[in-house]
Formats: C-alpha cells, structure tokens, sequence
C-alpha cells in the first residue's frame, strides 16, 4: 500500500475551512528549491515545480527499489516570504520570494533522495535539479485554514489573519507563509480549488 501523506497526516493537510484553526506540526523532510517574483509569470517558477516533480519521482523510483516501498508524490507546497508582509494580502507578487516544496514520508533515506537527484539530474538536463534541496522544516505552532476558491481570493483571508485573528489570540509571526495545493488549477475551476493556509506562529513576547 503507498504511503499517502494526504491520507495519514489529516491534521496537517485537510483543516477546517470554516476558521483558522492551531496545529502543532512536527519536524518534515521535504525538497525544496528557492526563487523569486510572480508565479504565474516567472519562468523560474515553472521550471522549479517541473524540476521539483521530477526529483519526487526519482526519489520515489529509488526508495522502491531500495525497500519495496512506496508513495504518493505531491502535493506541492510553498513557503512565501517577501520584504514587505503586506504585499501578500495586497496581491503583489513581483515582490515575492518563494521555497517551493515537496513532502517526502520518513521512510525516505538522505541515501534515496541523494540517488533520486542524481538521476533526475542525468534525466532531465535542461532542469534546475542541481538547485533542488534537502530540507528538513520545523514550524512547530501554526494557524490554518483551508482555502476555497483562487489564488488570487486569498488576500482577505490572510488580511484577517494577520489583523484580527493573530492579534486576537496574542500570537505573532514565526516563519513563513505556507500554502499547500490540494487541487490541479489544470482540471480544477478557479472557484473550487482547494488551498491550505499555514503560518507559523508564537505568542507575542
């Protein structure tokens, strides 16, 4: 039976979508690969989610053929960052910086994805894998929600969150925005798309 982080972690990745809800996430192992600006124009952005899957489906051909196991890749995850936090809410996002992820279950040895990049590398040339990573994120107390809807209806969401549900609650920011894509914007409507909202939080000192 594939492993399916989906499916096992329900806590971390099928929250409420009624309101932002507290989550202790423990330590993850994931890859990861770093860029910048707008997302849906960038080059660089297209080119590391094709070098991020190509690299998860290595990973996966290597734990298969060292153990018998296997796994579902995805979904695909980001960490977003900027200089000005406001720019997030106010859908800015030339002035983005990004961490795109994926998720990888403990039976992954550092040997499996070591021999997993290899070969994407060998495979896919034209690739940035030389740039994907191997990262373990520790975000430890969080808030999140699940969004419905587009990308680009996020911005009250996380206008309340940060100006009222956070304040309320004592809390501040400790790491950043995390969203994890639940649906395909390839097959899936705009308006039925499923988004998970995370940040990292900790009380106000």
């Amino acid at each position: 039976m594939k492993i399916d982080l989906k499916k096992d972690l329900k806590a971390l990745y099928q929250p409420g979508s009624a309101d932002f809800t507290e989550v202790e996430v423990p330590p993850r192992d994931y890859l990861a690969l770093d860029g910048h600006g707008d997302p849906n124009t960038s080059p660089d952005y297209a080119a590391a989610v094709s070098a991020l899957y190509a690299s998860g489906y290595a990973v996966k051909s290597a734990l298969r053929a060292r153990s018998g196991e296997d796994f579902v890749v995805g979904p695909l995850e980001g960490l977003w960052t900027s200089s000005d936090p406001t720019s997030f809410a106010d859908r800015r996002k030339g002035e983005w910086d990004w961490t795109m992820l994926i998720p990888l279950p403990d039976v992954v040895s550092a040997e499996d994805v070591a021999q997993g990049l290899a070969v994407a590398a060998g495979k896919k040339p034209e690739l940035p894998v030389d740039q994907v990573r191997h990262v373990v994120l520790e975000e430890g107390d969080c808030l999140q929600i699940m969004h419905l809807g587009s990308f680009d209806d996020e911005g009250p969401v996380l206008a309340r969150l940060h100006h009222e549900v956070m304040p309320a609650r004592g809390l501040t920011f400790n790491g950043p925005h995390h969203e994890i894509y639940l649906s395909d914007p390839r097959r899936v409507a705009p308006e039925r798309m499923r988004t998970v909202l995370r940040q990292p939080v900790c009380p106000v000192a």
